[in-house]
């Protein structure tokens, strides 16, 4: 079996989307539009975590891989690259935050 790591995958996730194969999910999940696919990220997401929960790696490992596809969808029907998250992931090496700095934690 052939190695495929995100990027291929979203490069064939482009691909579907710019030259669509009738009948495949792909393109299901592009024709309903980005409500449908958000709804997707969101209960992949849920399942990641109920997954997580349990012992079973196979099952998690499905499920991130499910995550994984549906948010490379969202990124292609939003028009962002890999690239760009790669170099978002990469501005923030090395950098570390104190709990107080965080905009996401309020106050306690």
């Amino acid at each position: 079996m052939a190695e495929q790591n995100l990027d291929d995958l979203y490069q064939l996730i482009l691909e579907r989307k710019n030259n669509p194969e009738k009948g495949s999910y792909t393109d299901y999940l592009f024709t309903k539009g980005l409500d449908k696919i958000l709804k997707k990220v969101g209960e992949e997401a849920t399942e990641v975590v109920v997954a997580a929960k349990n012992d079973s790696d196979p099952d998690f490992i499905l499920e991130v891989a499910d995550l994984a596809y549906h948010v490379e969808v969202l990124m292609a029907e939003r028009g962002i690259t890999t690239t760009q998250i790669k170099e978002e992931l990469a501005s923030r090496e090395g950098r570390q935050s104190k709990i107080q700095d965080r905009k996401d934690i309020k106050n306690w």
